[in-house]
C-alpha cells in the first residue's frame, strides 16, 4: 500500500482480525478513570470496523510501566468504559500476546471487541534493540489479519505496535489519526491568516523546536505558563521564586530578535497572579509582570493579560493552543487558562486545542468540546510535527 491509507484501504473486514492501535492512556485515580477524553476519541474507528464484521482486537498502553506487569496501570478499567461507551461488552485478556490474548481472540465472533493487557507490560514494546522489539511485534502480528493505527498519542514513538506491526501486516490509518494528520497538514502547510499560536506550559526547552518553527509561519506567538519567566527574565526582569531555565535566556533572547526581525509578534503577559508558595492559595495576588516580588512565585497570568490575550485572538483565522496558562487545576491560578480556552470557542476559524495538559483543562473547567474546531489527542506528537520532524508511527503507513 502507498499513500496515508484510511479504513477503506483494508476493503471488506468481515470475519477477519483487526489489531488497532489506540490511544487509551487514561488519567486514574485508583481504579476510576478521572477524565475518558482519549476513550472517547477512539470509540469511531473500533465502531466502525465492528459494524463491517471485524472481530477488533485493540492494543494500547497505559502510564510507564517498566516492561513488567504492574496492577495499577491494568487496563482493565479502560475495558469497562471502553464497553459503555461502544454499549456492548469488551472482552479483556490479562496479558498482551500470551495464553489469554489468545483464548480472547480466538474466541471472538464477527463484530466484536476484545481490549488486550498493556502492551507496555512487556519489554519488546519499547525496546530500542530491533530484533527485541520485532520478535514482540511477531507476537502481536500473529493475533491479527490487518493493523490500523488509531493513537495519534504515540505516533511519534518507534514501537512495537505502532511502527513494526505495521511492517509485519496489511496496514491503514485509523479515523482518529486521519483527522489528526489533516488538522496539522492546515496548521502547516496552508493556514488561514491571520495564524496565532498559544504556547503555555511549564518549560520553555520543551516549546524550542516549536518555537523555532513557528516563528517563519504564525503571525502571532502569545507566550504564557511557567515557560513565560524566562522570557521575562531575558527581557531583564526580576522572576523571583518562579519557574526559570537559566540555560534558556539566550534562545529566549534570539526568539524576541528573531520575532522583530521577521515581523511576528510575540505577546507576553503585562500582569502575573503570584503567591508567597505554591498551593498557597489565600496568598494570591496579582502583580505587574515587571515587578514580580524577589520571594514570590508566579502561578499564572494575570487578569489584564487576559484580556489581551482574548484581544489578540479576536481577528484571527487559525489559532493553536498547547499548554495552560498557569497551574489550572487550582482555582486561584485557572482564570487565564480559562480566558485563552473562552477565547478559542469565539474563533472565527479553526480552534486547535494541542493535546495533553490544554485538553485535559478545557474539560477540568467545564466547557463545550463541540466549541473547538478540534482537540488533539496527542500533545507530544503534535509538537513533534509541528516542529518539523518525521513521525516514525505516520511514516510507516505511507510505505
Amino acid at each position: 500500500m502507498t499513500g496515508n491509507q484510511t479504513l477503506s484501504a483494508l476493503g471488506d473486514v468481515r470475519g477477519k482480525r483487526v489489531l488497532v492501535r489506540s490511544d487509551l492512556n487514561v488519567p486514574l485515580d485508583g481504579s476510576t478513570i478521572t477524565d475518558d477524553g482519549r476513550i472517547r476519541a477512539s470509540v469511531p474507528t473500533i465502531q466502525a470496523l465492528a459494524g463491517a464484521g471485524a472481530r477488533v482486537v485493540v492494543t494500547a498502553h497505559l502510564g510507564r510501566p517498566k516492561g513488567e506487569p504492574e496492577a495499577k496501570y491494568s487496563l482493565a478499567p479502560v475495558a469497562a468504559r471502553l464497553g459503555e461507551l461502544l454499549g456492548h461488552d469488551v472482552a479483556f485478556a490479562t496479558d498482551t500476546v500470551g495464553a489469554s490474548a489468545q483464548a480472547v481472540v480466538a474466541r471472538l465472533a464477527d463484530g466484536q471487541v476484545a481490549l488486550l493487557e498493556n502492551v507496555r507490560f512487556n519489554a519488546g514494546e519499547t525496546s530500542k534493540d530491533d530484533a527485541e522489539r520485532g520478535a514482540f511485534a511477531d507476537q502481536l502480528a500473529a493475533l491479527a489479519d490487518a493493523f490500523v493505527s488509531d493513537g495519534f498519542g504515540v505516533v511519534h514513538r518507534k514501537q512495537a505496535s505502532v511502527y513494526d506491526v505495521a511492517q509485519r501486516l496489511p496496514h491503514a490509518m485509523g479515523n482518529l489519526v486521519a483527522a489528526e494528520i489533516d488538522v496539522l497538514k492546515r496548521l502547516t502547510e496552508t493556514p488561514e491568516r491571520p495564524y496565532a499560536v498559544v504556547l503555555g506550559g511549564s518549560k520553555v526547552s520543551d516549546k524550542l523546536g516549536v518555537i523555532d518553527n513557528l516563528l517563519g509561519k504564525a503571525d502571532k506567538l502569545l507566550i504564557g505558563g511557567g515557560m513565560v519567566f524566562t522570557f521575562l527574565k531575558a527581557q531583564g526582569h526580576e522572576v523571583g521564586k518562579s519557574l526559570l531555565e537559566e540555560d534558556q535566556i539566550p534562545v529566549c533572547l534570539d526568539y524576541l530578535k528573531r520575532a522583530q526581525e521577521t515581523g511576528v509578534e510575540i505577546i507576553l503577559p503585562t500582569d502575573i497572579v503570584v503567591a508567597d508558595a505554591f498551593g498557597d492559595e489565600a496568598s494570591a495576588r496579582v502583580v505587574a509582570a515587571d515587578q514580580i516580588p524577589a520571594d514570590a512565585l508566579g502561578l499564572d497570568i494575570g487578569p489584564e493579560s487576559g484580556k489581551a490575550f482574548a484581544e489578540a485572538l479576536a481577528d484571527a483565522k487559525t489559532v493553536f493552543w498547547n499548554g495552560p496558562m498557569g497551574v489550572f487545576e487550582q482555582a486561584a491560578f485557572a482564570e487565564g487558562t480559562r480566558a485563552v480556552a473562552e477565547a478559542l470557542t469565539k474563533t472565527d476559524g479553526l480552534s486547535v486545542v494541542g493535546g495533553g495538559d490544554s485538553a485535559a483543562a478545557v474539560r477540568t473547567l467545564g466547557f463545550d468540546e463541540a466549541a473547538f474546531g478540534h482537540i488533539s489527542t496527542g500533545g507530544g506528537a503534535s509538537l513533534e510535527y509541528l516542529e518539523g520532524k518525521t513521525l516514525p508511527g505516520i511514516t510507516v503507513l505511507e510505505g
